[in-house]
């Protein structure tokens, strides 16, 4: 599976797609109303990737366990310092309505966050590459 996400901004136009094999998804994501760049930031935008990928997963592993669940809400903080620094204290909690056991669906919480690849991808620590750059005229 090949995931890519672009971000594509000029005066007047910010447009963001996401790509998964050959489905593609346009997120509506405005562009600041004081200046040029995005109205999201990249930690808010980290903070959602990190809830939406235990959110499905969750969903995953409910379904291969055979565990009915309901509504779910994720919630994820961060906290950013200065200019360059990597995030600090990156935590999230859970909240899962369902009539299953609370034990069982504790556990289902807890394998999913072992199993989440955003998560472990954190964990793991790996590089980011800049693989290119290109300058060009207006």
């Amino acid at each position: 599976m090949r995931i890519s996400a672009t971000v594509h901004h000029e005066p007047g136009r910010h447009e963001v797609t996401v790509r998964t094999d050959d489905r593609t998804t346009t997120l509506d994501l405005p562009a600041r109303e004081d200046g040029p760049g995005s109205a999201v930031n990249g930690g808010e935008l980290l903070a959602a990737a990190l809830a939406t990928c235990f959110l499905n997963d969750l969903h995953r592993e409910a379904v291969r366990r055979g565990v009915d669940i309901g509504a779910v809400q994720v919630v994820v903080e961060s906290e950013f310092g200065e200019r360059g620094e990597p995030a600090s204290d990156l935590t999230y909690r859970v909240h899962v309505q369902s009539a299953a056991d609370a034990g069982l669906v504790a556990d289902l919480v807890r394998e999913t966050d072992l199993l989440a690849e955003v998560h472990g991808t954190l964990r793991a620590g790996r590089d980011v590459e800049l693989s290119s750059v290109q300058i060009s005229a207006p």
